[in-house]
């Protein structure tokens, strides 16, 4: 049946923005043509088949948008690189449609919200089309110690499009909607490793930008310090563009007050010849228990991606040492701020919602047990006795120090004792670092292991860095060219 959607001139699997842009300018595809595809895909591959459950609700008016920006183009030209295509969202961004905005918690799936989140402003303003929410870690992955990655008492288990492997989380159905093309384009959201973590499983490129570049307006909050949104895409390419649509400056988030990079052109970086003039350090020294699971990291794969760089021109510092990295961090400035903003933005819900506390969030749980504590909810529970969080001396201390060490003597650190602009993580165990830090990191697919299992890699940098990380990441892309389509036509 994909015949019939017009997409026989281009290669809908893996053609970037700026080929469906010039696709759709000659007429050769229309924007409706293409959401079609991506519903096509999603039911026959999301929905049965393999049952990927990347999405978690489909827009009902994504056709009737299509159709309006396809008259829009005709008659006044497209208003951005974004016009035209589909985005899809992680089930924790609100959206003023018939959508709903319930971070997979089921107390929530009636929850309509009357605003578009900053970012959502954004992407309508540039003519993009919100095709549906996608699936999520419940709350996040803040509910329950024991709850796998991927699931949610809404949406259920997300799977990992290459097969039986780790699908990382929370931003999940981002990740496997990217993957397994169901969409152009998607927005995870991260805390610590919940935009890189499901990129590296799923063999995407995922940016985690520096907190404050994107506004969490209208994003279900979990810590006031580290959160922030970003593009999860097939390619650098088209997350650098989506990145730009994204970026911009709030009234109404201090964090993105210091902002200066709200016209910045991130496709102006995609230089495929980056890696010449760049000097990368390589971080090994991670110990087994900073990988997430078991399996994640392979050696060989690793060192070929070094040797890439390498090859490439690049000035490689082997073996470079981050004094904080192996030190003991503390957790209390994370739970303390989850209990906070999540109690916060339960009070603000509308009176139709069943919970307002975190107190009648537990309770609700408690009474709907079969449906909505698969996995229990200790993690909840244990945040939601913290008292007076905002005032305890554990998260005025833990504030600074987490900045002091994660910065100072971490990352800036390391980029300025070796003169580096980027560290090279394996995997994303650099990810709780860079997010204690407020730092970008960019993951970029770098190989399959032989068991089909997905290998990639994180270069890192400094505050508002996403430009230099755009050029090395693009480089080391095109020289490699590793990612593949997963087979969904014959699931493992």
């Amino acid at each position: 049946m994909e015949h019939i959607f017009g997409l026989e001139t281009i290669n809908s699997e893996e053609a970037t923005i700026f080929e469906l842009q010039d696709a759709m300018n000659k007429g050769e595809v229309t924007s409706r043509e293409l959401v079609m595809h991506y519903m096509y895909r999603i039911a026959m591959f999301d929905q049965s088949g393999p049952k990927i459950n990347a999405m978690m609700e489909m827009n009902p008016d994504a056709i009737f948008i299509a159709e309006a920006l396809d008259q829009e183009r005709k008659s006044v030209g497209p208003r951005s690189p974004l016009h035209g295509i589909p985005v899809v969202l992680k089930g924790n961004i609100e959206t003023s449609d018939k959508m709903h905005t319930s971070a997979g918690a089921l107390a929530l799936e009636n929850h309509i919200t009357t605003k578009d989140a900053f970012l959502v402003q954004k992407l309508r303003e540039a003519g993009a089309i919100i095709l549906g929410k996608t699936n999520m870690t419940e709350w996040a992955n803040g509910m329950s110690t024991s709850m796998w990655a991927g699931y949610s008492s809404v949406g259920g288990q997300t799977k990992n499009p290459y097969g039986d492997y780790f699908s990382g989380g929370s931003s999940t159905g981002s990740a496997a909607a990217v993957a397994a093309n169901f969409t152009t384009v998607a927005v995870g959201t991260e805390t610590s490793a919940s935009i890189l973590s499901p990129s590296i499983q799923n063999a995407i490129v995922g940016i985690k930008p520096t907190v404050g570049l994107i506004s969490r307006t209208g994003i279900i909050p979990w810590s006031y310090s580290q959160d922030t949104a970003g593009p999860m895409a097939r390619n650098v390419t088209d997350a650098a563009i989506l990145l730009g649509a994204l970026a911009g400056k709030d009234e109404s988030d201090p964090a993105t007050w210091k902002n200066e990079c709200s016209t910045v052109d991130y496709t102006a970086f995609l230089d495929i010849d980056g890696l010449s003039t760049a000097t990368i350090g390589v971080f090994r020294n991670a110990p087994p228990e900073k990988y997430r699971d078991i399996g994640e990291y392979d050696e060989q794969l690793f060192n070929d991606a070094v040797a890439v760089l390498k090859e490439s021109g690049a000035n490689v510092i082997e073996d470079i040492e981050i004094p904080s990295f192996n030190r003991e961090w503390e957790y209390n400035k994370m739970n303390i701020e989850f209990k906070h903003a999540v109690a916060r933005y339960l009070q603000s819900l509308p009176a139709h919602i069943p919970i307002h506390t975190l107190k009648e969030l537990i309770e609700w749980n408690e009474q709907n047990p079969e449906k909505a504590l698969k996995y229990g909810q200790d993690a909840l529970k244990y945040r939601s006795q913290l008292d007076n969080p905002l005032k305890q001396q554990e998260y005025i201390l833990e504030s600074i120090t987490d900045l002091y060490y994660s910065q100072n003597m971490g990352i800036d650190h390391a980029l300025e004792k070796y003169g580096l602009d980027a560290i090279l993580f394996p995997s994303y165990v650099g990810a709780d670092l860079c997010a204690r830090a407020g730092y970008p990191s960019i993951a970029v697919p770098a190989g399959f292991q032989g068991n089909g299992r997905a290998f990639g890699i994180t270069f890192a940098g400094t505050a508002f860095s996403e430009p230099t990380l755009i050029r090395i990441a693009f480089a080391f892309e095109q020289k490699t060219k590793l990612r593949r389509m997963p087979d969904l036509s014959n699931p493992t």
